[in-house]
């Protein structure tokens, strides 16, 4: 077993720990820009200077955050931009999040991410970027990789559905969490009045560019309940391929993904069928719903703040301060003269249209209808009482109840306290009932903790009478272990 924490990534995460943690997580953004994404030159190995003057870039722009002066660190002598970045590079090196490459046939070195250090490195980024992503596009490809291996048998097909239906989760995360922070950031940003126009600005702007092109996708053309019954569908359908298919694709992912094995006797191509299954249900039946809670809480959020920030910074609102600031100066037998006048004024009917964006319209309300009419006893007839007493007479007389079982079976148990079946006593139909039920009788040994019934099979065969060929049983009365002497 691999353990993270172990050789070079002892103490992985010690960078991200100093005081100058806002520095490194610049450099690491700022090398991984230039290394994978569309400035990144794949023809040239990057060299240590290139890595310095990255890193002397970015910690110029990133700050150095106030700490306790207690602490050993903060009484390392003062250094400049280009020694920093030469100190960022070996803390780098040291702590696994960069290696050094050496060309064996030109001993030139180069420097490059590990792979714990590029994919840690990629998070960081991200959180950074407002880059777009098509996340509404994973359900759509888990329905196409799941046909594409109904259709060909490739097992990295069914391999791709299973990760792109754990991406649907994880998305719905992303966004909920991203609408919950801009929730936070838009009361932060509304604070001062001053930022209103701002506010307003980034809201529309994020209804136009974010949500728009995904989210109002991932609601609506692209949901995930406009997919989980196709998707349903076509693992019902590659549950009923010939056992020859689906042998031979257990046979390949046992092969390709023994990770995924976690009992030998059970199946991967079912786990893995079964687990698209309830990430689709979950999706659907959970994520959705808590989405669209979370795009209404921020909308709605937005609409309060950025309509009652609107009425206080309007014009139309800002007589009041000074009509306040006259009537104070104002002996108080003018106020009330003026006070009066304008109620006065107030008080005419004003007739006026509603806000139509005050208006919201309601379903109607389905109210339930109780018949609570009674009807007039009417005595049954002697038809209907005849066809009540057979109904009753035929339920009751092929019944049989446990206490007349157990005792007709003790009445015929000999001194050994056994009996075999064939030799139980039928003498009327009561009986004949009785004993064709005998088998029955080791069911009810929940009445009694001291003494059981034992039913074995003899391994005969015999007939009688009545009943021309049947199996022999042997009843024993026992007593249980923890009441015998």
């Amino acid at each position: 077993m691999t353990h993270f924490f172990e050789d070079s990534r002892k103490h992985f995460f010690r960078p991200l720990t100093s005081k100058y943690r806002e520095q490194i997580v610049e450099c690491l953004r700022q090398l991984y820009q230039q290394l994978y994404s569309s400035l990144a030159d794949y023809r040239r190995l990057v060299d240590r200077d290139q890595i310095i003057d990255i890193f002397q870039h970015a910690i110029t722009r990133a700050p150095v955050l106030e700490e306790d002066s207690s602490n050993p660190e903060n009484n390392t002598p003062v250094r400049n931009d280009r020694e920093q970045a030469v100190w960022a590079l070996n803390l780098l090196l040291e702590h696994g999040w960069l290696e050094r490459q050496v060309d064996e046939a030109t001993l030139q070195s180069s420097y490059a991410f590990s792979r714990a250090g590029r994919l840690l490195s990629q998070t960081l980024l991200e959180t950074t970027t407002t880059r777009y992503r098509t996340r509404h596009r994973n359900t759509r490809n888990t329905r196409n990789t799941l046909h594409s291996f109904l259709e060909h048998g490739e097992i990295y097909d069914l391999l791709d559905a299973y990760e792109y239906s754990e991406r649907i989760i994880s998305d719905f995360t992303d966004v909920i969490a991203e609408l919950d922070e801009r929730k936070r950031q838009l009361v932060k940003d509304v604070e001062s009045q001053f930022l209103v126009r701002n506010a307003s600005d980034e809201f529309f702007d994020f209804m136009e560019k974010r949500f728009m092109p995904d989210l109002a996708v991932r609601l609506s053309a692209d949901s995930v309940e406009k997919y989980r019954d196709e998707i349903q569908s076509l693992i019902r359908r590659i549950k009923r391929k010939p056992k020859s298919f689906k042998a031979q694709a257990e046979k390949e992912l046992r092969k390709a993904a023994p990770e995924l094995l976690i009992d030998h006797e059970q199946s991967i191509l079912m786990m893995i069928l079964d687990g698209i299954d309830s990430r689709m249900n979950s999706a659907s039946e959970v994520m959705l719903p808590a989405l669209r809670q979370a795009l209404y809480s921020f909308t709605r959020r937005a609409d309060i703040i950025i309509r009652q920030l609107s009425y206080t910074t309007g014009s139309t609102q800002n007589d009041l301060l000074p009509v306040c600031q006259a009537l104070k100066k104002l002996p108080e037998q003018e106020i009330n003269t003026r006070l009066l006048k304008a109620g006065d004024q107030l008080s005419i009917l004003n007739l006026a249209l509603i806000d139509p964006t005050q208006m919201q319209l309601h379903a109607d309300r389905q109210f339930r209808v109780v018949n609570s009419a009674t009807e007039e006893f009417k005595p049954l007839d002697k038809n209907t009482r005849k066809e009540l007493f057979l109904q009753r007479a035929l339920d009751t007389a092929f019944s049989v109840n446990n206490l007349q079982l157990q005792n007709h079976i003790r009445n015929a148990l000999d001194s050994d306290s056994q009996v075999r079946s064939q030799q139980l006593p039928i003498n009327d139909a009561r009986e004949l009932l009785l004993t064709a039920h005998a088998v029955e009788v080791s069911s009810n040994n929940g009445e009694s903790s001291e003494f059981a019934f034992q039913v074995e099979p003899s391994g005969e065969q015999a007939g009688n009478e009545y009943f021309s060929l049947s199996d022999d049983f042997i009843i024993k009365l026992i007593e249980l272990e923890k009441h015998a002497e």
